[in-house]
């Protein structure tokens, strides 16, 4: 697509009034904009929704808000074609129709300690896709050119999407806890976009897996798709004492909570068997922070507590070769363009069973 052909304007789903009290609207009034240096200019297919959109809109993590960048679509999530390339170096090998992803990390400066060790989510220069630049939630949207991931072929978009940062950061989540093969493993939100997705990829990993939700539609999705055993805590009087038992008496190898509030954090510890690890991936609110455990347990039961943040280009990488071979395939609820709204209120509300994936055309 020539840039002569491109249109000037695009469509967007957009925050209104962000805060407690925000509201999705959609407009086809935004400027498409042109890639200048480093940039390719993508027309995405779908994008999914992620938790972390909400807490953009919902302004309830103490970060700079969307609004200080004069960005009004979140997401990170999208895949589509290149339609424009400004000032890109050759040997980044972009041309116009590569199919491509836009992950949440939208640049870094690719020369800290941070970057060169397969670190750049933390690199103090990075910019973030939906929060400092424009997000997926619109259609015409600008990638960094050396942060953009190819997309294998036989992989289909809307499978594609949610490993761009649910996959991803379920692996790197996996892998940095140091589980193994035959390693129990609990996953605390199971039943959510990137709870899973960590339940998928682990079982292709061959740890056993336990997940951890509520209501019998995320149990039967949740075993269908690898889970050993599902814990229902809408019905399971003490969780702890279930998982422990499951788990041959002794507790897991590793909790992984993915869940965006305070409860899937409560007691996990216990959970654990001795040297055991809690993974931390899901973000609750500011308002409901509060203590994990006393460093005697910690210390007494050789107990590590780490976290993790999205995965990098190369775990992006890596998690769409689970999804290439059929060995991961991300349970979706698909939305139409006009629906974006209800699609966000209701991964809100937290009747989304897998993820929400949108389809602009």
């Amino acid at each position: 697509m020539g840039e002569s052909s491109l249109p000037s304007t695009t469509k967007a789903a957009c925050v209104s009034n962000p805060g407690p009290d925000f509201s999705v609207v959609l407009r086809d009034d935004i400027p498409v904009p042109k890639p200048g240096h480093n940039e390719v200019l993508i027309k995405l297919s779908v994008t999914g929704i992620c938790y972390s959109d909400l807490h953009y809109m919902l302004e309830d993590l103490p970060m700079p808000k969307m609004s200080e960048f004069n960005v009004l679509s979140p997401g990170h999530e999208g895949i589509g074609s290149i339609v424009a390339v400004g000032d890109v170096p050759d040997h980044l090998g972009l041309k116009v129709g590569d199919r491509v992803g836009l992950k949440p990390v939208y640049s870094s400066c690719n020369s800290c300690l941070l970057c060169t060790t397969d670190r750049e989510m933390y690199c103090p220069a990075s910019l973030q896709t939906g929060l400092h630049k424009p997000g997926t939630y619109q259609q015409y949207v600008i990638g960094s050119a050396d942060h953009v991931i190819k997309i294998p072929q036989g992989v289909p978009d809307e499978v594609a999407a949610p490993v761009m940062c649910s996959g991803a950061t379920i692996y790197r989540g996996i892998t940095e806890a140091g589980v193994k093969p035959g390693d129990w493993v609990a996953f605390a939100g199971a039943g959510g976009g990137v709870g899973h997705m960590g339940v998928m990829y682990a079982k292709a990993m061959g740890m056993r897996v336990i997940a951890i939700d509520g209501g019998s539609d995320k149990e039967e999705m949740c075993k269908r798709i690898g889970a050993e055993h599902f814990v229902d805590f809408t019905k399971v009087k003490d969780v702890n004492a279930e998982v422990v038992k499951l788990a041959d008496g002794q507790g897991v190898h590793g909790v992984i909570v993915t869940a965006s509030n305070m409860a899937g954090y409560r007691g996990a510890v216990g959970m654990l068997r001795t040297s055991g690890v809690l993974m931390c991936i899901g973000l609750p609110p500011t308002n409901q922070l509060e203590g994990l455990v006393d460093p005697i347990t910690l210390i007494g039961r050789n107990i590590k507590v780490t976290g993790t943040a999205v995965g990098t280009r190369n775990d992006v990488r890596m998690a769409l070769q689970f999804a290439a071979q059929g060995l991961v395939k991300p349970v979706i609820e698909t939305y139409t363009f006009d629906k974006f709204a209800d699609a966000v209120m209701k991964l809100k509300s937290g009747k989304v069973a897998g993820r929400g994936v949108v389809k602009f055309d």
